[in-house]
């Protein structure tokens, strides 16, 4: 089965929304991180993420994968 352009330009568009989905979140994230006080440094100011976030993040990243090792595939096969 050969991989046309519609196919191609469906694939790249559902990465496209995942990959904006993952940047939402990573924004909310950091949104979220505490204020340092002045003269502190060195302390972590990454937010940690909520169990949601972090399943909602895995979720997005294993179908950018999913997505790409399809179109891989059917180019290689293609």
């Amino acid at each position: 089965m050969e991989l046309d352009i519609d196919e191609s330009s469906l694939a790249i568009s559902r990465i496209e929304r995942a990959l904006s989905r993952m940047e939402d979140t990573l924004s909310l994230l950091a949104s979220r991180a505490p204020e340092l006080p002045l003269g502190i440094s060195g302390a972590n100011t990454a937010a940690t993420p909520s169990p949601e976030d972090s399943a909602l993040l895995r979720q997005e990243v294993v179908a950018v994968i999913a997505e790409l090792d399809r179109l891989i595939s059917e180019a290689e096969n293609g």
